[in-house]
């Protein structure tokens, strides 16, 4: 067994949910499976005195876990009073709409489709709810819409899928590009030495408290991960279940068919630059 303070970010130990910085309370969701880890991690945030907050990703459609959101917002003497996506999938958003029943909160997101009111999230903007600020961050990738929440007043970013707790994500292939996602761990990673984060919150999974440490263990991993498919390539393997089989070989199989989305991304990464 690893020693977890050894690995990339140092998750924290213990329980994934409850507070997890001064401004940032996570609710974990009761939807565990291994693509979501323990679940979907649920954030609550606000500023310490203020009597409003924040929630990003709200999660499943899971009444009791919206419900559970709502009453842990309110022992904290806060009022939700607004719900912010990460992106569309629906371990995220499923329970967005039924969350603004309960809430009576607007629902912002980049993807149109998915809010509730009339503003959208973009690049550049910031969410000032209760005194609190929170910048979009576009980090594409994972998919199309993907988005983080830089909270500096905490050094610490909300990177919804595309950094998690523990293991690495998928580039969702065809709605997500690694060419973006690469871009995105750049831009994420540029926060650590520009802004001073330190601490990822992420979408699944424990909290990371080294988010350099973090981002720069995806990089290396997509590096040796984009390698090994180019290879697989090169050795004639050359369908996306091929190129599976070979390169992802020591991992458990139920996993194949998210790594196939990320070997479809791979490989047309590496068609655009002629390199299969």
């Amino acid at each position: 067994m690893t020693d977890a303070a050894a690995l990339p970010g140092q998750p924290r130990g213990g329980p994934i949910g409850g507070p997890a910085t001064a401004r940032a309370h996570c609710v974990l969701a009761p939807n565990p499976s291994p693509m979501t880890l323990d679940g979907t991690n649920t954030w609550i945030v606000a500023e310490p005195d203020a009597e409003v907050a924040v929630v990003i990703d709200p999660g499943p459609l899971d009444d009791a876990h919206l419900r559970n959101v709502v009453a842990t917002a309110e022992r904290l003497g806060k009022r939700v009073a607004l719900t912010l996506l990460t992106h569309g999938h629906p371990d995220h958003a499923e329970g967005a709409a039924r969350f603004a029943e309960l809430t009576g909160s607007p629902v912002r997101a980049l993807d149109p489709a998915l809010r509730l009111g009339e503003e959208g999230l973009g690049a550049g903007d910031v969410i000032t709810t209760g005194g609190l600020e929170l910048r979009v961050v576009p980090t594409p990738g994972h998919t199309a819409d993907s988005l983080s929440f830089h909270l500096p007043a905490d050094a610490a970013v909300l990177t919804g899928d595309t950094v998690l707790g523990r293991g690495t994500t998928v580039v969702a292939h065809p709605d997500g590009r690694l060419g973006d996602y690469l871009d995105s761990l750049r831009a994420l990673r540029s926060l650590t030495v520009d802004d001073g984060v330190g601490h990822v919150l992420p979408g699944h999974g424990p909290v990371l408290a080294d988010a350099q440490g973090a981002i720069d263990h995806y990089l290396a991993h997509r590096a040796q991960r984009l390698a090994q498919v180019e290879a697989a390539v090169r050795a004639g393997h050359r369908t996306a279940p091929e190129v599976v089989a070979h390169v992802y070989a020591d991992v458990d199989r139920t996993l194949w068919p998210a790594a196939e989305l990320s070997v479809r991304a791979q490989l047309d990464y590496l068609a655009q630059r002629g390199a299969a």
